[in-house]
């Protein structure tokens, strides 16, 4: 296993291993996609898959941990079609008109079967007018599970990654009901997890929930036949609540102008202040930081918690929003010198890509 460590040689494998990957898995499940009889699921899939192409970019890097280059390309074909189901499940909550949780909770239990290798499909949309996808959502379903069936020390992880599903499952039914019930969800969700979890607000809690770069770390490190328990619980406990929470903060952090536009949920919105947020953001970081250096690869976690620095910040959403830059620029501070050529890395494949 030959993990990048510096930041010109995780780039080089990105661009050369990941990407390229990545954007071949995607074209098959966009097909797939282009062929759901109904229109409206069928419009949600291809959206989902066109606007979040990003999200299975930055989780495939994980396969980068992956024991050879066989495993790698079965990691990523993972991550995407587990991605998928995500992106495309958050599609239909947010657009849907629905705010039915008993809806969402059964929608989202696909989530649990993709990583229960052995278990029965079911009718995930029994609650929802729309039905007919022409079996796209049991497909993803299955290939995830062939994938987990395969990795040497699956029994190991299996524990942790249905933990790490079901509070990001439990996220997104709380997040979408009707707004009036919204907030007291979530607290009552947090009040239930409060005694396992370090000091932190219920809204810093639900953004740790809300990113499944923890199950694509322990994927890729079950393609190891040796991982030890102690191991798997170190990576669980590194990625959630810290790394994953520096993660998803730093998407609602970029999405406050939209968000307040929209009337949407955003967990920023619940700091006493802007000095508050820079405070709990930096310390977000740190303890991700921390986290990193504790676990196997260590400068690889590291360089991932600079990576969200530097690509967050150059999104086109930052430059509106003149508060959200001096937060950015304290943080790229801390981030040092990786972070930067992060963001650099990050403005010109986005240039190249919008060009």
């Amino acid at each position: 296993m030959n993990v990048p460590s510096q930041p010109w040689s995780l780039m080089n494998k990105i661009y050369r291993q990941v990407l390229p990957s990545v954007h071949k898995e995607l074209a098959v499940w966009k097909q797939r996609a282009e062929q759901i009889p109904n229109s409206e699921l069928r419009t949600q899939a291809l959206e989902s898959i066109d606007t979040k192409t990003f999200h299975c970019e930055g989780g495939g890097i994980y396969a980068l941990l992956s024991a050879d280059d066989k495993w790698r390309s079965e990691v990523i074909r993972f991550i995407i079609a587990y991605q998928t189901i995500s992106d495309y499940l958050d599609n239909l909550c947010d657009r849907s008109t629905s705010l039915d949780p008993e809806d969402f909770a059964l929608l989202h239990q696909s989530m649990e079967h993709a990583l229960s290798p052995g278990t029965e499909l079911e009718n995930y949309y029994a609650l929802r007018e729309d039905q007919n996808d022409g079996g796209y959502l049991h497909d993803l379903v299955s290939t995830c599970q062939t994938i987990l069936a395969k990795l040497p020390s699956f029994e190991q992880i299996a524990k942790s990654l249905i933990e790490l599903e079901r509070h990001y499952s439990n996220l997104q039914i709380h997040k979408h009901v009707i707004h009036e019930e919204r907030v007291p969800r979530l607290q009552q969700w947090f009040t239930e997890n409060e005694r396992d979890l370090p000091a932190m607000s219920w809204y810093e809690f639900s953004a740790c929930a809300g990113s499944t770069i923890g199950i694509f770390c322990l994927v890729s490190y079950a393609t190891n036949k040796d991982l030890s328990p102690d191991l798997v619980d170190k990576i669980k406990e590194g990625y959630f609540p810290w790394i994953q929470g520096l993660h998803i903060m730093m998407d609602y952090l970029i999405d406050q102008e939209e968000d307040q536009e929209g009337g949407d949920l955003n967990f920023c919105f619940y700091y006493e202040n802007k000095e508050q947020m820079m405070d709990r953001l930096m310390h977000f970081f740190n303890k991700a930081d921390e986290a990193a250096r504790a676990l196997p690869h260590s400068r690889f976690h590291s360089l991932i918690t600079r990576g969200l620095l530097g690509i967050y910040s150059t999104d086109t959403k930052v430059k509106n929003q003149p508060e959200v830059q001096s937060v950015f620029k304290k943080l790229m501070r801390a981030g040092g010198l990786p972070a930067y050529y992060f963001y650099w890395n990050s403005f010109v494949y986005r240039k190249v890509k919008t060009s």
